[in-house]
C-alpha cells in the first residue's frame, strides 16, 4: 500500500512513522510513506494555502488550488488505479473499524489533513472520495485524526502483525467487543484468573470468551447488538445475560 498525507506540518508525522508497528510495516514492505507539505503547491510568492472566506465570518478557509494540485502530482506518479481521497474533518462519517477493513483494501491512499476554519468547499464536492471524523469532537487540524486512520488501517495489511489472526478478534472486528485477557501471575496478590482459562479446554475457553464478549458489549456498548450478527448458541447467551442483570 501507498500511504501519501498532505500536511503543512510533514514533521508531525516523524514520530508515529518511525517506531512500533508503523515503522516495521514499512521495513516489511507493506506499506510506503509519503509526507508531502502542500504549501509547496501554492502558485504565489508568499505560498500561502488559506484566505478569507467569501461572505466573511471568523477564520481562514483552505483555498482548492494547492491541495487539487499536489493531488493531482501524487495521482501521476502513482500511475495506478485511481486512490481514494480521504478528507479528515468533524463533518464526514464517524469512523470505524468496518471503514479501517475496507481501507486496508486499497493500493492507494492519500490523506489530506486541513488546519484554520475549514475547506473551500469545491474541495469536498470535486476532489475526495471519503470525508472521515474519528469523533464528535473538534481538533486543530487534521493530522491527528489521520494519524488514527492510518494506525488502524496498516495494522491490518497482511504480515504486518505477528500472526495473521491477532486482529481478528479485536474489539468491533467481531461486531462486540472483545473478551477479557490475563497472564502471568495466575495468583495476583490474591486476585486470580479464572479457572476455564486455564483448564487446557479449549472449547470450555472459547465459550467463555465468547460469552464474556457478549457480556462486555451488554454492559458497555449495547448500541453496538442492534447490527451485531449472531448464532443461535449467541442468542441464547444474551437473553441468559440480559436476564442475570434484570
Amino acid at each position: 500500500m501507498n500511504i501519501d498525507v498532505l500536511s503543512i506540518f510533514p514533521e508531525m508525522f516523524e514520530g508515529i512513522f518511525g517506531h512500533s508497528i508503523l515503522k516495521k510495516a514499512a521495513e516489511k514492505g507493506a506499506v510506503q510513506y509519503n509526507v508531502v507539505n502542500f504549501r509547496g503547491f501554492a502558485d504565489n510568492k508568499h505560498k500561502t494555502v488559506d484566505d478569507y472566506p467569501y461572505g466573511g465570518g471568523a477564520g481562514m478557509v483552505l483555498k482548492p488550488q494547492p491541495i487539487f494540485d499536489a493531488v493531482s502530482s501524487l495521482v501521476e506518479q502513482a500511475k495506478k488505479t485511481a486512490p481514494r481521497v480521504i478528507l479528515l474533518c468533524p463533518q464526514g462519517e464517524r469512523y470505524t473499524q468496518k471503514k479501517a477493513e475496507e481501507l486496508a483494501k486499497e493500493d492507494h491512499l492519500i490523506f489530506i489533513c486541513g488546519h484554520y476554519e475549514g475547506y473551500d468547499e469545491r474541495i469536498r464536492e470535486h476532489l475526495v472520495t471519503d470525508e472521515i471524523s474519528i469523533g464528535d469532537y473538534v481538533l486543530t487540524g487534521g493530522e491527528l485524526g489521520a494519524m488514527v486512520v492510518i494506525d488502524s488501517v496498516v495494522r491490518l495489511l497482511p504480515g504486518v502483525l505477528g500472526s495473521e489472526e491477532s486482529h481478528l478478534q479485536d474489539s468491533f472486528s467481531t461486531g462486540l467487543l472483545e473478551h477479557p485477557h490475563y497472564t502471568r501471575p495466575a495468583d495476583f496478590r490474591g486476585m486470580k484468573v479464572p479457572e476455564v482459562l486455564l483448564s487446557g479446554n479449549h472449547r470450555h475457553i472459547e465459550e467463555w470468551r465468547m460469552k464474556e464478549s457478549l457480556k462486555r458489549t451488554l454492559n458497555r456498548r449495547p448500541d453496538l447488538l442492534d447490527d451485531a450478527e449472531l448464532t443461535e448458541d449467541q442468542k441464547k447467551w444474551l437473553a441468559e445475560l440480559a436476564k442475570m442483570d434484570e
